[in-house]
């Protein structure tokens, strides 16, 4: 049957779709998985449509081409890319065998120019010493968010000698996407940091920060922050909270109260694009019906699925494009304004 994907007015943006690559294509990526996150990691590129071989072979090229293709053959205007930076210690030096990715700044900016479907987040550690240079140099570059994991990535965001670069921020109108939560595809260097409270001198300085995840767990033995990012809703106007990883086991399972006042007001759509999406958790909590369901799962395209999933489960059209003005971009917003159009979902089976 065919169904309604588009809609008036401005196209959503996915703000949380990562770049991964391993410098194959002189990128300056680094790729570094041990242990059972190898597994985890190949089994990743195959949901998304690539060999789990792709990791030791040409995958900076084979990564873009298969994220441009998904972009373009979904609903959505634009996805935000995200540059991760090397883990640091208190000092801001450089931890060299801690972390397990790295994606350079240079790299989503140049992916940003050469595509206009690449909205480009840069990744600063801001304890290091030339924390504020490179800040600067990234918002006249074009940065339109900054991304950081303060449990992955060892930030102490509510450190004082980290405020002037929070203020910086604040004064660019540069947003911040900050971990909240459990995690389990990256190594945890401080497990204390995943709480949203980690992030309350930004707020405080003014900056707007988006709780990725909402301080979900990602297992079932980490803390529960939901209730924490919350209570900081009703105290920070400048906090909102992304759908990340919503349609995997346990992240998922706050739908209904993120789709009630005050947080539905305050939710912008994330996929967390390589992370697999699988509507059956949304079906079995009662979130979707079997319909939606079953529509959703013939769905090739991810980033398309998980959108589509977070449609029927009742997510708002706001919730898909309140990031457009959240974000700092340079003039009007880079999505088109699409009529609503009948049309079976992109890379779907018939049956």
């Amino acid at each position: 049957m065919p169904i309604l994907i588009e809609r008036p007015g401005p196209k959503p943006i996915d703000m949380h779709v990562h770049i991964v690559g391993n410098g194959s294509g002189g990128t300056g990526c680094w790729l570094r998985v041990r242990g059972w996150h190898r597994p985890l990691a190949a089994m990743m590129l195959r949901h998304i449509g690539l060999p789990g071989e792709a990791m030791t072979g040409d995958l900076d090229r084979l990564y873009v081409e298969r994220l441009l293709e998904q972009v373009r053959s979904s609903s959505l205007g634009a996805v935000v890319i995200l540059a991760q930076d090397l883990v640091h210690d208190e000092q801001g030096k450089p931890m060299k065998d801690a972390g397990s990715f790295y994606v350079p700044n240079d790299y989503v900016l140049k992916l940003a120019k050469e595509y206009p479907e690449f909205l480009p987040a840069v990744s600063i550690h801001p304890a290091r010493a030339d924390a504020l240079e490179e800040l600067g140099r990234c918002i006249e570059a074009g940065a339109v968010m900054m991304k950081c994991l303060p449990n992955c990535q060892n930030i102490n965001g509510s450190d004082r000698r980290l405020t002037r670069f929070w203020e910086r921020m604040a004064e660019a109108k540069l947003p911040l996407l900050a971990h909240t939560g459990g995690e389990h595809t990256l190594p945890i260097v401080r497990r204390e940091y995943s709480d949203p409270r980690i992030l309350t001198l930004p707020l405080e300085c003014g900056v707007t920060v988006i709780a990725a995840h909402c301080g979900t767990k990602s297992g079932v033995s980490d803390p529960e922050y939901f209730y924490t990012f919350a209570e900081m809703i009703e105290r920070f106007p400048n906090l909102y909270g992304d759908t990340s990883a919503f349609n995997v086991p346990i992240r998922g399972r706050h739908v209904q109260e993120c789709l009630r006042n005050p947080l539905v007001e305050r939710m912008v759509h994330g996929s967390d694009f390589p992370v697999p999406v699988y509507g059956h958790w949304a079906w079995m909590r009662g979130f979707v019906d079997w319909e939606s369901f079953r529509r959703c799962e013939r769905q090739k395209n991810i980033l398309e699925r998980d959108y589509q999933l977070k449609v029927a489960m009742g997510f708002p059209e706001e919730s898909f494009t309140r990031i457009g003005r959240l974000l700092r971009l340079p003039g009007p917003p880079p999505m088109e304004t699409a009529k609503a159009v009948e049309r079976p979902l992109a890379g779907a089976s018939p049956n």
